[in-house]
Formats: structure tokens, C-alpha cells, sequence
């Protein structure tokens, strides 16, 4: 693996660093919902961590996400649920965290050692996605979504 490629893995996982334990933003002038439906866990360990993005400024890092949620993992599968959510642009990061782990872990070549995902299901062999390409529009009716982890 180039460093390069190193590099942008651990870019990739800054992303999914800023998922959280509980759904944030409660209270704000709500127009919708986001409900994501992560798939492909490869174990009903733990819980999947997810951050709402609302911005490129601050995309993938730890903390700048806008809200967080995260959901017990069963048969495969686990659910992040955002309310409140005004109308607007955002995207999602998230990763399995199957010990209960805080932020992503790595193995000698760089690589997450958890599962990570992103909306819109956005490969990461070249690296993380960008914020454009992971996007996607929220208004007053539910955004349901599925993201496949991706080991």
C-alpha cells in the first residue's frame, strides 16, 4: 500500500471518528427526518456509529459533524435516526463499532479494521468520498436510506 493510499485511509476514517453515541439537535426548527438503515454487518456486535454532516466545511472530522446518532447492531443490521433535521444538504459517515469502540482502528496497512460506510454507498478504494459526491437533499418528508458497511 502507497502512502499515499495510507494517507487517504486515515482521512477516511476522520469521517467516521465523529460518530457518537446519541441523536443531537433536538429541538431545532425541524423540517424532516433522516432514518438510515445500515446493512452488511459482518457481526451483531456492538452498535453503528453515525454523523450527520451539513456542510463541506468541517466534512469527516471528528466533532464537526451537525447531528449523531448511533444503533445496536441485530441480524445484520442497525439504525441511525436523525429528527429535527432542517431542510438543507447533508451527508452521512458512519462506521461499526463492534467492541464499543469510540473511533475507528487500523490495521498495519492502514486499513479500518471496523466497517465504514458512507451515504449514497460511495466505494472507498481510492479513499473517503467527498462531501458533493455523498450528499444528498432533506425537506419535510423522511429520507430513508440504506448504507452497506463496507470491511
Amino acid at each position: 500500500m502507497s502512502a499515499l493510499s495510507t494517507i487517504g485511509s486515515r482521512a477516511l476514517i476522520a469521517g467516521v471518528l465523529a460518530a457518537g453515541l446519541t441523536v443531537s439537535g433536538a429541538g431545532l426548527a425541524g423540517a424532516g427526518s433522516v432514518n438510515v438503515t445500515v446493512t452488511g454487518a459482518r457481526n451483531d456486535n456492538g452498535v453503528v456509529r453515525c454523523g450527520l454532516f451539513n456542510s463541506p466545511v468541517g466534512w469527516r472530522e471528528p466533532g464537526k459533524q451537525f447531528m449523531k446518532a448511533e444503533g445496536k447492531v441485530a441480524g445484520g443490521k442497525g439504525t441511525c435516526a436523525f429528527a429535527n433535521v432542517p431542510e438543507g444538504t447533508y451527508a452521512v459517515a458512519l462506521f461499526h463499532a463492534e467492541e464499543g469502540e469510540r473511533q475507528v482502528t487500523f490495521n498495519v496497512l492502514g486499513m479500518p479494521k471496523q466497517g465504514v460506510a458512507f451515504s449514497n454507498n460511495l466505494s472507498i478504494t481510492f479513499g473517503a468520498p467527498g462531501f458533493e459526491k455523498a450528499s444528498f437533499k432533506v425537506g419535510k418528508e423522511p429520507v430513508n436510506m440504506s448504507i452497506k458497511l463496507i470491511y
